[in-house]
């Protein structure tokens, strides 16, 4: 039995059409700050929007009869997926003309950016010109909220073609009644609080350029910086502090931020996901203050950035390789975990967490309750579906697979057990810690075994499969 037919191909072709638009248009972005500074190097970003646009073009032109096609689920997954591959690849090419970067070094670093993974092939970003920083950045910043989301927002219609392709982003949560309602007061949430963010930033010291970039890589939980040492470069607490704060923004739901004002604060308060992050940070924090000697601000940082899955550090990767075990076990515990549905993070997130160890209590307790008893589970007084805790496990299941093999394929070459395995667990979850093992010196084939890491953990793994199974369905008889 044939799943994807070729009708079900052409209506992916036609709405890649707009994504891949969209994704031209994102490349044009830098050519303000090449512009400012006098760097002309306009044909780095002209090119590659120019090859995406004309073939969005193309897709959306030639194939428009499929346009009055009904979506379904299925389709949106796998011009979801696609869109992520086609964003890295064509944000691939402005490194390469625009760096030294290799090919396959240079698209490791848009995928990076885009899936706000933040490990970079750079040796030295302060060397690089400010339109490629920046770049860097908005790229964190789309990828934060979702290459996909953000470009159906601006150019897609109200309907079932915007509600398919904003589910297949992992994301289910209803702001407003509609999904084109629901994505536009995202984008308002977001950009209230990237403009807050740059202003505190202004307000602790940094410079214009730094405040924008930097807000754009930690709001989007991404933590690509425009600095060698990171964060850690400005050494200062209140910018550290700042940092914390748009993290854990960044790694709350959008939900909760929209209700904040109406429920004068009472929805932030109340969200079990949100209080979960601060008491996971305080706990962790404080436990590994009494377990180690690390300077208390980096360790509230590096704790933050983990659950966050920003990525962001103060400390070096050599500097974190000499922390204890036992720190760097918790932070992969942290990495695994992730912040809030709905929110910019990566990981497994915290929901699914709940909803897995509330699985198992409620087996616990149905195996004492006398026979036939049914033990519900509920999360925050709502009942969760049975079909929802079987999400959970087999998602879980399927996620540590993907950090099984990958880690395999790191110790087959060659690399430490230990540091192989924290850095898979930070690509899978879209983190970005590292303890020096990413670098350009990599094999080319850890290369894309990393970025197969960050591109399947930014789409939470079964668009990829589902997309992977239409791939296979072309070569069947």
């Amino acid at each position: 039995m044939r799943y994807i037919t070729k009708t079900d191909l052409l209506i992916v072709g036609m709405n890649s059409g707009y994504l891949m638009v969209g994704i031209g248009l994102m490349c044009l972005a830098p050519l303000i700050v090449d512009l400012v500074y006098f760097e002309f190097d306009l044909i780095s970003f002209i090119l590659p929007s120019a090859i995406s646009i004309c073939l969005g073009i193309f897709c959306i032109k030639y194939l428009n009869s499929y346009s009055k096609k009904k979506m379904r689920l299925k389709h949106g997954m796998i011009i979801s997926s696609f869109a992520w591959l086609w964003a890295g690849v064509i944000g691939g090419l402005v490194f390469t003309l625009a760096t030294p970067l290799a090919p396959i070094d240079a698209v490791f670093e848009s995928v990076s950016a885009l899936t706000g993974t933040g490990m970079t092939m750079f040796s030295n970003v302060e060397i690089l010109p400010h339109s490629i920083l920046f770049f860097r950045a908005f790229e964190q910043w789309i990828g934060g909220l979702g290459v996909v989301v953000m470009i159906i927002s601006i150019l897609s219609k109200p309907g079932t073609t915007s509600s398919k392709l904003y589910e297949s982003e992992a994301r289910e949560e209803r702001i407003k009644p509609s999904t084109k309602a629901t994505l536009k007061k995202t984008i308002e949430i977001y950009v209230i609080y990237t403009i807050l963010g740059i202003v505190l930033y202004l307000l602790a010291g940094l410079p214009v350029f730094d405040s924008i970039c930097n807000t754009f890589a930690i709001i989007s939980t991404g933590g690509m910086s425009i600095k060698n040492a990171n964060m850690g470069f400005y050494n200062s607490d209140l910018v550290y502090l700042v940092s914390i704060v748009l993290m854990i923004l960044g790694a709350t739901s959008f939900l909760i931020h929209y209700k904040v004002i109406s429920t004068r604060g009472k929805s932030l308060i109340e969200d079990l996901q949100f209080k979960l992050i601060i008491c996971i940070i305080a706990f962790v924090t404080l436990m590994l203050y009494y377990v180690s000697n690390i300077v208390p601000i980096d360790l509230l940082f590096t704790v933050v950035s983990a659950l966050t899955t920003t990525g962001a550090n103060v400390a070096s990767p050599a500097a974190m390789a000499g922390w204890p075990s036992f720190v760097l076990i918790c932070l992969m515990c942290l990495m695994l975990t992730g912040g809030s549905n709905g929110s910019t993070v990566g990981a497994i997130k915290l929901v699914r967490v709940i909803t897995f160890f509330k699985g198992i209590y409620r087996h616990i307790l149905e195996i004492l309750s006398p026979s036939g008893r049914v033990v519900p589970i509920k999360l925050q007084g709502r009942q969760i579906p049975e079909r929802v805790v079987a999400q959970s496990g087999n998602y879980i299941t399927l996620y540590f697979i993907f950090i099984l093999i990958s880690w395999a394929l790191f110790c087959l070459w060659g690399y430490d057990p230990f540091d192989s395995l924290f850095s898979v667990v930070s690509l899978q979850g879209n983190n970005g810690l590292d303890l020096g093992i990413i670098s350009g010196h990599m094999p080319p084939v850890l290369k894309i075994v990393s970025m197969i890491n960050m591109w399947t953990g930014r789409l939470e793994i079964y668009p990829v499969l589902i997309s992977l199974r239409a791939v296979f369905e072309l070569f069947k008889r």
